[in-house]
Formats: C-alpha cells, structure tokens, sequence
C-alpha cells in the first residue's frame, strides 16, 4: 500500500477547488464510511467531508494545503501539513494528521490536530 501517494491524494482533495472534481476525488480517496475529527469538525462519508472541505476553502479562500514529511508502516501514516496563502512562506495554519488505510487502500479514519491556528 502507497501511503505517501495517499496522503498526497488526501491533500489534493482538500486543494481542489471544483466542486465536481471535489467530488470525484473525495469518492477515489476515501472510503465509503470514512471518518475525519479534529479539534472542530467531525465528519463521515462522502457528503460530510466534502461538505467539510467546502467550508474549509470559503474560510480560507485562495489558499493551500501543503504536505510535509510522510511516516508510514503497515496502513497508517502520519503526516504535518500547511495552509498558507499560494507561494507564501509562512503559514497560517499548521497541523498534523494520523491517517489509517482502509483494505481498499482509500482513507478510512484521519484524526487531525491543530498546531497553529490565527488568533483573533
């Protein structure tokens, strides 16, 4: 199983932008009955975290996901990722996510936390 190659396509379904290839993506990556939690959301199956990730880029439009290093065994990973406006070095939100591989080899659970976050 390709871990690394999944959570670059995890990563590209929270930058894609057109909600039809939006779509398309979240229903190639994840599993049916996925699950993604972090510390403010909470979503399973395809219609809530497409939904979750519309929310994400109206809140934070015109920015992007970055990957950064990806550990992996058996079929989880985990991985940091940044969200910095396009070309900008420093980012405005920064996380790390633990992410399990169903059978299938699409996501099953992703469990997110928040390192950074824009303060008020």
């Amino acid at each position: 199983m390709d871990l690394q190659h999944l959570a670059e396509r995890y990563v590209a379904a929270w930058n894609e932008t057109d909600p039809a290839a939006r779509r398309k993506l979240v229903e190639e990556v994840w599993a049916p009955g996925g699950r993604y939690v972090d510390p403010v959301v909470e979503a399973v199956g395809h219609d809530q975290f497409d939904a979750t990730l519309a929310a994400v880029q109206a809140q934070f439009a015109g920015m992007r996901f970055r990957l950064g290093p990806v550990d992996a065994h058996h079929d989880v990973a985990r991985f940091t990722w940044e969200l910095a406006p396009e070309g900008a070095a420093e980012p405005l939100v920064v996380g790390f996510d633990v992410l399990t591989a169903a059978a299938d080899g699409r996501v099953a659970t992703v469990v997110g936390f928040l390192d950074k976050v824009p303060t008020a």
